[in-house]
């Protein structure tokens, strides 16, 4: 039987790949060369997703391919070395592949060249991993539920208190200056551009907090780490800050019913973005009072979830959004008054808040059901909460 032989980074293993070699490999028994991480690094100027070891397990469990290797070389040509070892009669590439030079190696080794065109499998969507890199970032974001400014030292030194997230998967369009923490998770994509590395996820949240906040960035605003915290940490998650821009101490909850039932009772209505230039901060009315029911409504909002008490919840939900704007009333300045109005009246409708620092966005809403209410008003956005384990 002729060997066939085949190469590429495989970096984002996707169905377009294994119809590939099933393709090739009616030509003859199948051998894969598999870009290395270095040269991912330096052809595509990009850290690969998968590492080269892992990449060459799952290509090797692919039933259509013989076996695999890492290829020794560098750029466009680096399956030369790899070449070497299989022997093959005939090079296979994908009509994005097709290349001069494959061609003029072909001729001087003597081996037969085969274009195929990319064509899915029957019933599948036709995928490239660019084309997926482009448009299915698996970053989540995060939606502050209660305690929101509580992390900036200016805020808690008044009162400490907790900060209540949930990380959420990115299953809707994440619009900028929106209060989900984008500036945060745009930091996160210029490391880790598609999805979060598995590591330590408080680890990981320290190590987001300290790239976006470096001593030499040009603005001396300080992001609050429950942005970082709630984009990183899986989950529901509070943490408690005492006058420091990191928390004391981080709490989470994992637990599968409550989780299911917190999803049940949340969702979004997109509103205007924040408009350029517009201050959130300005007119601010800080004092301990108002920080502690801050404080306060948080501590009600995390043992009204853990209950799964639905009254309870809304009412935190919403005193904690009032001390908010007690203390920062920009935050419901030009569009967002007016949604307030319309959607607090609505039937099923229990409690509201925007997220992040407000100024527009989304109005984050408490609801009965969150599914019949996304039913009856096509405009709202469903929330699904990032479980242990998702990147």
């Amino acid at each position: 039987m002729k060997k066939v032989f085949v190469s590429g980074c495989y970096d984002l293993l996707h169905s377009g790949h294994v119809e590939f070699f099933k393709q090739a490999s009616q030509y003859g028994e199948l051998y894969v060369g598999i870009g290395s991480d270095e040269t991912i690094l330096h052809y595509k100027h990009h850290k690969p997703i998968y590492s080269e070891q892992e990449r060459l397990f799952m290509v090797k469990s692919i039933r259509y391919v013989k076996d695999a290797y890492i290829n020794a070389g560098d750029g466009i040509m680096d399956f030369i070395p790899t070449l070497d070892i299989v022997k093959p009669d005939i090079l296979v590439v994908n009509s994005d592949g097709d290349h001069d030079d494959k061609r003029r190696l072909c001729q001087e080794l003597g081996m037969e060249y085969v274009v195929l065109e990319r064509i899915p499998a029957s019933g599948l969507q036709a995928r490239s991993s660019t084309d997926l890199k482009k448009s299915e970032c698996q970053i989540p974001t995060r939606l502050d539920l209660a305690g929101t400014w509580i992390d900036q030292p200016y805020v808690s030194c008044f009162c400490p208190g907790w900060a209540l997230t949930i990380s959420i998967e990115p299953t809707f369009e994440i619009r900028q200056r929106c209060g989900l923490s984008t500036s945060t998770r745009d930091t996160i994509k210029s490391i880790w551009p598609y999805q979060l590395p598995n590591m330590d996820p408080e680890m990981l949240a320290r190590l987001v907090f300290c790239f976006e906040n470096h001593p030499e960035k040009s603005s001396d605003i300080i992001s609050g780490a429950q942005d970082a915290i709630g984009i990183c940490m899986p989950g529901l998650t509070r943490h408690f800050y005492n006058n420091h821009f990191w928390p004391e101490k981080i709490e989470t909850c994992s637990d599968e019913k409550i989780l299911s039932w917190l999803e049940n009772h949340l969702c979004m209505i997109p509103l205007e973005p924040r408009v350029e230039g517009c201050s959130v901060v300005k007119d601010k009315d800080i004092t301990k009072d108002k920080v502690k029911a801050l404080a306060d409504a948080a501590d009600a909002c995390w043992k009204a979830i853990l209950e799964m008490n639905t009254e309870a919840f809304a009412k935190a939900y919403n005193d904690s959004f009032n001390a908010q704007v007690s203390m920062f009333p920009a935050m419901i300045q030009g569009c967002v008054q007016p949604a307030i109005d319309k959607y607090s009246v609505m039937s099923g409708v229990k409690a509201w808040k925007l997220p992040g620092a407000g100024g527009g966005g989304y109005l984050a809403l408490v609801v009965d059901d969150a599914l019949s209410f996304a039913e009856n008003h096509k405009e709202a956005i469903r929330i699904f909460i990032r479980r242990a384990g998702m990147l």
